[in-house]
């Protein structure tokens, strides 16, 4: 396929989503939340006038692997082989102590004066070694397979695997810890969690029976079910996944969508299909029988931002307030 670059950039990021998520399914044992150990740290004021624990150093924590890590201070050179992580770390404000990034990260715009390490299933080991990195960061896209190998050759990569906005928001918190810009971790967090009580207050008023079923499709042929961030978004957002009684990622029925008769479907706006040229809303309008659902009937499709939304990093509040937008224009205002 000659994709163009936004194609390209979704449909490996579902690919590599979808293998990361059946590999997980197969390991022998539950992935644990990344957690930290510290003695109590000195008290710093926040922006916002808060106290705010600076990290007292050694610091001592654990990855989603169970693996842990000990810093003496905080690393002064960073290297990310995840956009969301990139997002995260430089929403810390860590632009001078980031040293690499993956071909793949391109938000925010600063990204584009690191160092490319390669891809995210298949980074450069080399280009990663040459940069002399205190830790590596990676998140849901690196299988457990892939950070061993990175393990073996030398590598200190920290791996998480945040399945909830909340898993998304303590990631950050951990990360500030780290690098010891709880301060600026703390006022990233407020803003998301302002976010999501704000839609969550928009939406309270809603009856059971007032919900609108919906229909997301991020990649040609695929949606999700529960157990990732995209069904909660959908559901923090009052709407009811069509596909929430399956797990994870699944490829679609069509015949079941058609049945469910969804109200809104939610799609990427950035995905083409390279072969036909038609974007993800054509193919949806074109599919045999599903002229007769509600969605389409009342020309209520939405394209939604894929970084926002399939990204679990600081902006991940954002996607939650478009979805809402989407589904609720009335209750919900971007």
């Amino acid at each position: 396929m000659n994709m163009n670059k936004y194609t390209s950039r979704w449909a490996t990021s579902i690919m590599i989503l979808s293998l990361a998520l059946l590999l997980a399914s197969c390991a022998p044992a539950q992935e644990s939340a990344p957690t930290a150990q510290q003695p109590a740290g000195n008290e710093a004021a926040s922006n916002s006038g808060t106290a705010v624990s600076q990290t007292v150093y050694p610091l001592t924590v654990q990855d989603a692997t169970g693996k842990s890590f000990t810093f003496d201070q905080a690393p002064q050179r960073i290297v990310s082989i995840s956009p969301a992580e990139t997002e995260a770390l430089f929403a810390l404000g860590l632009d001078q102590q980031i040293v690499g990034v993956s071909e793949y990260d391109d938000y925010p715009e600063q990204v584009n004066t690191k160092a490319k390490i390669g891809g995210i299933t298949k980074p450069n080991v080399e280009a990663i070694i040459a940069q002399n990195p205190d830790i590596v960061f990676t998140g849901i896209s690196s299988s457990e397979e892939l950070v061993q190998e990175l393990r073996n050759a030398g590598i200190n990569i920290f791996k998480t695997t945040p399945k909830t906005v909340n898993d998304v928001m303590s990631n950050i918190e951990l990360y500030g810890k780290i690098t010891n810009r709880q301060a600026e971790a703390r006022k990233v967090t407020d803003h998301m969690k302002e976010q999501m009580q704000m839609v969550k207050d928009a939406v309270a008023s809603l009856k059971p029976e007032q919900k609108k079923k919906v229909y997301i499709e991020f990649s040609p042929g695929w949606t999700v079910g529960k157990g990732e961030f995209m069904d909660e978004l959908i559901t923090l957002a009052g709407g009811i996944n069509i596909a929430g009684d399956t797990e994870g990622w699944n490829e679609i029925n069509e015949e079941n969508i058609v049945a469910a008769d969804p109200d809104v479907i939610l799609y990427s706006k950035e995905t083409v299909d390279t072969k036909t040229k038609q974007t993800l809303d054509q193919i949806i309008r074109a599919r045999s029988g599903w002229s007769e659902i509600k969605a389409i009937k009342n020309d209520q499709l939405f394209g939604l931002n894929d970084d926002l939304v399939s990204r679990p990093g600081p902006r991940v509040t954002d996607g939650l307030v478009e979805i809402a937008h989407a589904i609720y224009p009335d209750l919900v205002k971007k």
